[in-house]
Formats: C-alpha cells, sequence, structure tokens
C-alpha cells in the first residue's frame, strides 16, 4: 500500500470544507480558490474544483454572479448562502472535534511509550 494514495484520500475528505472556507471571504473566482488550494498543498485539478462547486450550488451552499472582465470573458465568482454558513460553521466543529480526537490518540500513544 502507497502512503501517497491515502494522502490523496485525506486530501479529497477535507477539500470541500477548505473551498467553502476560502469562499467565507468573499466574492472568489475559480483560478483564485485552485491557487491557493495548490499554495497549501492540496493538489486540486480543474475536472476536481468544478464538479464540487456545482454541487455545492445545487445544494444552495453557495452562490455566483458574473463580473465583466477587461481581459476576456466574464468570470463567475462564488460567495457563500446563508446556508452555507451555517453548513460551514457546522464543518467547522466537526473539524475542531476531528483534530482533538486525533491529537488525543497521538498523545496517548506517546504517553504509553514513555
Amino acid at each position: 500500500m502507497k502512503v501517497e494514495n491515502t494522502q490523496v484520500q485525506m486530501r479529497k475528505g477535507i477539500l470541500e470544507f477548505c473551498i467553502l472556507e476560502i469562499i467565507s471571504r468573499g466574492e472568489v473566482y475559480a483560478s483564485d480558490m485552485l491557487e491557493e488550494l495548490t499554495a497549501a498543498k492540496m493538489i486540486v485539478v480543474e475536472g476536481t474544483l468544478y464538479p464540487l462547486l456545482t454541487r455545492l450550488k445545487n445544494a444552495a451552499l453557495l452562490d455566483y454572479s458574473w463580473v465583466e472582465s477587461t481581459s476576456g470573458p466574464p468570470r463567475k465568482y462564488y460567495t457563500l448562502t446563508d446556508s452555507g454558513r451555517e453548513f460551514l460553521e457546522q464543518l467547522r466543529e466537526t473539524w475542531r472535534e476531528l483534530v482533538e480526537s486525533t491529537e488525543f490518540i497521538i498523545q496517548n500513544k506517546k504517553a504509553k511509550q514513555s
């Protein structure tokens, strides 16, 4: 078994959460999301991002608006809906619990080894 496969699955598991966090800051263009995710070593390609954004839009968690661009076609900028903000807050709580649980297990292992 390759560790890279598990690492990819772990990243995929939190991708939706990370995308919602990025959008929660205000209007965001998809390529800006890709840039931030890549900088954070969350390896994502457009073929993964756009279907996820469509799914989140269909679930009424985000909305978008078209903004004219001086350097090409109009751009689609995403924002969270009220439901999206509530959903994100629930994910934040789940994240805190998962981090706490994981840290407990890691620290418990270290304590037993001492």
